[in-house]
């Protein structure tokens, strides 16, 4: 069983959903059904030196799970006041 060739436009929608929509290259990979190493090849040869695409969309997820975890603490804090322990 030897490699398939992926379509170029294809790859170009599985690099703009990374570069984007801040999708990260394991899902756009599994998405795809494609493997994940495949896709990290075309980000390092389709990226620019420099281009801070991969660090914004880290980023972008590392803020969102803070927010997650700031939103449960201001629930507990908030059900903590209710209950006149605060």
């Amino acid at each position: 069983m030897g490699y398939q060739r992926i379509d170029p436009q294809i790859r170009e929608q599985i690099l703009s959903r990374i570069k984007n929509d801040g999708v990260s290259a394991m899902k756009a990979a599994n998405d795809a059904g494609i493997s994940p190493k495949t896709v990290y090849g075309w980000l390092t040869t389709h990226t620019k030196a420099g281009d801070p695409v991969l660090e914004n969309n880290r980023l972008r997820r590392e803020l969102d799970a803070a927010h997650a975890i700031i939103g449960r603490f201001a629930i507990e804090i908030e059900k903590t006041k209710k209950k006149g322990v605060l």
